[in-house]
Formats: structure tokens, sequence, C-alpha cells
């Protein structure tokens, strides 16, 4: 990882927050040395029969970011997510913090602006962001620097973000035993997600790795934390040297057999907005699209 300034010393506080209905993870990653703090893939409910948002998941970040005493200043999108809508606009109101995801989000709003028929007044520009970052970026959180490895495949957008001996993995990798994330998507391509994998794993042994989701396979409690050494050696589907062969004609195989996600449809409208609702109409009111046959 010659390419990558790797510093196992640095060891930031995290501390997460689950969403039982998207089986999500957030978490809250602190300096441990200042009151500087970045939010990793927050989660804004809604009640897609009822066509409700709500906050009380953000809400208990907000509450506890206030609580501590701590000073937002990135909120960090792993992936443009179809399984739960962003609440980064909705924080970043409140407790202040820069929004920052890959700049291949820029292929995602081009794919999807023609799937939803955004029309040109939608910026397929990443420009709702504050941040778009490359393979290789830095940035700071307090006086933790943190590099983004590109790891696409299960999106093109994807970035793994490493701050000191923690790397926050979004869908690229799950838990040992949930093995890793579907490739069927537009512009997913499972050979990629292989390639990505690789990256995440060529890190040191020790390093924490964080997953964006866990499902409790086989009804085992839901964890949310591994190492890259218990991936190498357990993953069920990557782990203890599996080829790239094999491993695309599993994925290939088994996301053929998968349905499509609950919330994709307005998980991925708000999601490429940065977490922001689609303009609303002339009498103030706000809609989301159901394209017919297109996803």
């Amino acid at each position: 990882m010659a390419d990558y300034p790797v510093d196992l010393t640095v060891k930031p506080e995290v501390v997460k927050f689950f969403d039982e209905d998207s089986n999500t993870f957030t978490y809250v990653v602190k300096d441990p040395v200042s009151d500087a703090c970045a939010i990793v893939d927050s989660v804004m409910d809604i009640d897609y029969a009822a066509g409700r948002i709500a906050y009380d998941h953000a809400d208990e970040v907000i509450s506890y970011v206030k609580e501590k005493g701590l000073n937002v200043e990135w909120l960090i999108e792993t992936h443009v997510h179809a399984d739960h809508l962003s609440a980064a606009p909705y924080i970043q109101e409140r407790v202040g913090g820069k929004i920052g995801i890959g700049r291949n989000i820029t292929i995602v709003q081009d794919t999807f602006g023609k799937v939803f028929n955004e029309g040109t007044e939608f910026q397929r520009d990443g420009s709702q962001f504050d941040r778009l970052f490359d393979d290789g970026d830095s940035y700071m959180i307090g006086g933790m620097k943190v590099f983004t490895i590109h790891t696409p495949g299960h999106t093109p957008a994807c970035m793994t973000h490493v701050i000191g001996n923690a790397a926050f993995v979004g869908d690229t990798l799950f838990m040992p035993d949930g093995g890793s994330a579907r490739a069927d998507f537009p512009g997913g391509d499972a050979g990629v997600l292989y390639d990505s994998i690789q990256k995440v794993l060529a890190l040191p042994n020790e390093m924490r790795l964080f997953m964006c989701h866990d499902y409790g396979p086989n009804g085992r409690d839901i964890q949310w934390e591994t190492t890259v050494a218990e991936e190498k050696s357990h993953n069920i589907h990557v782990g203890g040297g599996k080829s790239r062969a094999d491993f695309i004609k599993f994925r290939n195989a088994r996301d053929a057999q998968l349905d499509m996600p609950r919330l994709i449809i307005p998980s991925l409208q708000v999601n490429m907005r940065a977490g922001e609702m689609p303009p609303a109409d002339k009498d103030g009111r706000t809609f989301l699209k159901v394209p017919v046959n297109a996803l």
C-alpha cells in the first residue's frame, strides 16, 4: 500500500447508529485529540406507502453530536445508496459539515437522470456536493488525515475512506459471513468489484473495517466491525484466495436471483441530489417518479 499513507497509530473513535428498516449503519468518527468529527452514511426515514419523510435517525445522530460538543467537519457518502435515503442536507443545516462523495457521482447522475427523465435543469456535474473525491485524495478531520480509495463495482462512485486504523468500506464488503454486495446495478461490474475488494484487502491486516450494512446471516446478532485479516481468511465470497473468475461467476449468478431493493426508486432520486428532494412544483408539492420498465 505504498501509494496510500496508512498510519495505524491514529485511532479514531467510532460510534455507530443502526437503522433497522434499511439495515444501515451511520458512523460518527471523532478525532481522539480534538472535538472534530465526520458523519458517514446518514439515514433519512421514509414511510414509502404513506409518502412521508421523517428524521428520527438523523435527529439521534444530531443529538449525540450536540451532547458531546462535537464539531462536524464532514458528511461523507461512501456511494449513492439504493436502499436508504441520505439525511446529509438535514444534518448539515443543523450542525454543519461539508458533504463529500466520489467523483464518479457524475456517472450515476447521468445514468439515473435519464432513467427518471430529470431534464436539463438537473445538474449532472456533482455540484450538489461540496467535495468530489478522486482515488488517493486526502482531507482532514481535525488532526486526522483521511485518504480515499476508489472502490467501484457495486456502483461507479463507491469510495473507501481510510482514517488512521479504520476504513469505511461502504458496500464494497460485508462481514465475512455476509460476503459482498451485488454488482448488477447500472454501472456495476462483478470483475471491477473483485478488483476493488483486493484494494481493501491489501491494507494492513490489523486495519479495522466498518460496514455500511449487515443483515445478520443465519440469525446471528447484527455486527458492523471486522478486520482485513478476518476478511482475507473467512469472507465467504472472496476469502481464502478465491479467484477473480470464480467470484465473477458466483456474483453474476447470485445477482440474477436478487430482487431490487425496496427503496431503490426514492433512494436514487434523492441521493443523486446529495440528499435533497426533487424540486417542488408550482403549488409547492414534492413528487418522486416511478419509471415503468426502466430499472
